[in-house]
Formats: C-alpha cells, structure tokens, sequence
C-alpha cells in the first residue's frame, strides 16, 4: 500500500477528511461523517438544478465558489 493511501485509511478510521480529497473539494472543518452527509445535500443541489431548471432560490453554501456564481448573476444581470 502506498503512503498516500495508507494516509487515507487512517483519516477515515479517525473520521477525518483525507488529504487528497480536501485539496480537491470545498473547505470544511467538519469531521468526515458530517463532511459526507453535506457532500450528499449538495450533489443533491446542483442534480436537481440540472433537471429541473433555475431553482426559485439558491443554497448560497452550497456552492463551491458563491463569489463567482455572485459574478455571473451580475453580468447576466447588466446584459
């Protein structure tokens, strides 16, 4: 087994965050059980804004980088 996996296996039995997935997805203090329970909420999220359209409202902490979905409301905005 290499060390990066090995690394892994010891976050998830101390319910932690593994490294490579924290550096790839959004930033949480969260322990990993309560990590992947919102993981799942936001999967959620986007799945059904993808399928059914603009919601009426957005989940602002839902989304990995709020500013710049903020930015692209705006410019839509003023076009």
């Amino acid at each position: 087994m290499s060390a990066e996996l090995d690394s892994m296996y010891l976050s998830i039995q101390n319910n932690q965050v593994p490294k490579n997935w924290a550096s790839v997805s959004y930033l949480s203090l969260k322990p990993l059980s309560s990590w992947f329970k919102d993981l799942i909420v936001r999967v959620a999220f986007i799945e059904n804004w993808l399928k059914n359209g603009n919601p009426n409202s957005y989940w602002m902490p839902g989304l990995f980088f709020p500013q710049g979905f903020m930015t692209g409301v705006l410019q839509t905005h003023a076009r």
